[in-house]
């Protein structure tokens, strides 16, 4: 059974240990194991900073364990994926490891992103950046490595396994 390290901000849910038995369950019904962030507890006593090493540490084992990367990249605290998501999805690629991911929209950052045009038509968000304007509904460094897919978990299991020439479930 192929493994998934599944990489996201849903572990700051306050459900998180819950919903990653709810994402690892739908891996299993679609005959992948998932490996989800919070599976191993972060030992006892540690202090901020060494806790933070051991959780560092601990996911970039799984992700090493991994067969390959699903990471949601929905809107985390603004208009932009989770930047430890998308740390995990270079590591990933860095490996070679296939990464997917999903998102609830197909519209392009610039029908995501409230923006004004500039003079010479150029779209700027309200800092006064640009906004990437590829047609793409992530930015280029995302949607060029990861095969990005408009729906859940569960869309992006099926196109995998379609990908894989696994019969559908």
């Amino acid at each position: 059974m192929k493994r998934i390290y599944l990489a996201g901000f849903d572990v700051f849910r306050q459900d998180a240990d819950a919903h990653g038995k709810l994402l690892k369950q739908l891996c299993n019904a679609y005959g992948f194991e998932g490996m989800y962030p919070l599976d191993t507890a972060c030992p006892a006593g540690l202090g901020q900073q060494q806790a933070a090493q051991w959780i560092y540490e601990s996911n970039l084992g799984l992700i090493r364990q991994a067969d390959m990367l699903v990471a949601n990249v929905n809107n985390f605290r603004g208009c932009e994926p989770d930047s430890g998501t998308c740390f995990e999805i270079g590591f990933a690629r860095a490996l070679n490891i296939p990464t997917w991911a999903y998102l609830e929209t197909g519209k392009s950052l610039v029908e995501q992103v409230p923006h004004r045009r500039s003079a010479d038509g150029q779209y700027l968000d309200s800092d006064g950046y640009l906004v990437e304007d590829f047609g793409l509904s992530r930015n280029l460094m995302l949607s060029c490595s990861t095969t990005i897919v408009c729906g859940d978990l569960r869309d992006c299991l099926i196109r995998i396994r379609a990908q894989q020439g696994l019969s559908p479930i």
